[in-house]
């Protein structure tokens, strides 16, 4: 029987590394995966890193929003898979027990940190833009800052739909926020190029109010009063939404200088 070698990586002075926990392949262009999170490693649930593999005369390395919460003992990533890419082309191949090269500075402004108090936190997300909702919604902080946690994935077909099955059940198996959640936690999946309960994009269920229907508490539009949102994903979408958002009052917030809406501009899904 074949048993596989881990695939070890020389150590690096710039990047700490890390062994890979496990590996989740969603469909042929989505996969998870987590590695072991160093003890003096410190971060806000949000944020990204980056993460990365040897190249021919440096590591090559990508921005990654982590998935997993602040106070997890693993680091957790979403990732699509391109077939060519020089990096995603062989980290999609990673199996439990390799290694990869992990940054030592997270940053980031998907961060609870950079928005006004509210009442309603929309996190509007596409593809892979999910991974730091993913975070955010199992950190019990948020859960304190809001009474409301409207979580939005659109995504071009059905099985892109990643953590699905986790997030419909509101989160229900967390030992942290499973009790808050089930009260406090919405999860509005949307497909855009497949038949599903819910289709189009995040701009048109904000026009026709079907994002606010039951049982989503409070004014069927956005109120830049008491309403806060998380942009992450695709550029169209990030673009729009936020001149949307802009144009009723929402100003972009920063770790600076807080406001009633964030997006994260370091990457694009």
């Amino acid at each position: 029987m074949y048993v596989r070698t881990p695939q070890l990586i020389p150590d690096h002075a710039a990047f700490a590394t890390s062994d890979v926990r496990w590996v989740r392949h969603w469909n042929e262009h989505l996969f998870s995966f987590a590695i072991d999170r160093p003890a003096s490693f410190r971060f806000r649930s949000g944020e990204f890193v980056m993460i990365g593999l040897p190249g021919e005369a440096r590591p090559l390395m990508r921005a990654y929003s982590i998935a997993s919460p602040a106070y997890a003992d693993e680091l957790e990533f979403l990732s699509i898979k391109v077939p060519d890419g020089p990096l995603t082309g062989r980290l999609q191949t990673i199996h439990a027990g390799d290694q990869v090269y992990l940054g030592r500075k997270p940053t980031g402004t998907l961060v609870c940190d950079a928005l006004l108090p509210g009442s309603r936190l929309f996190l509007f997300s596409t593809g892979t833009g999910l991974a730091p909702f993913l975070s955010l919604a199992r950190d019990p902080d948020i859960y304190d800052r809001f009474a409301q946690i409207i979580l939005v994935h659109c995504v071009r077909r059905v099985s892109d739909l990643a953590y699905r099955d986790e997030l419909t059940a509101q989160l229900a198996g967390d030992p942290l926020v499973g009790d808050q959640a089930l009260l406090q936690f919405h999860y509005i999946p949307t497909c855009t190029r497949e038949p599903f309960h819910t289709t189009g994009r995040i701009g048109a269920l904000i026009d026709d109010a079907t994002l606010f229907g039951p049982p989503i508490g409070g004014p069927r539009t956005l109120d830049p009063a008491t309403d806060r949102v998380m942009l992450c994903g695709s550029t169209g979408m990030i673009r729009d939404l936020g001149a949307m958002l802009e144009a009723i009052g929402f100003d972009e917030g920063s770790n600076a200088n807080p406001g009633r809406f964030v997006i994260e501009r370091a990457f694009v899904d």
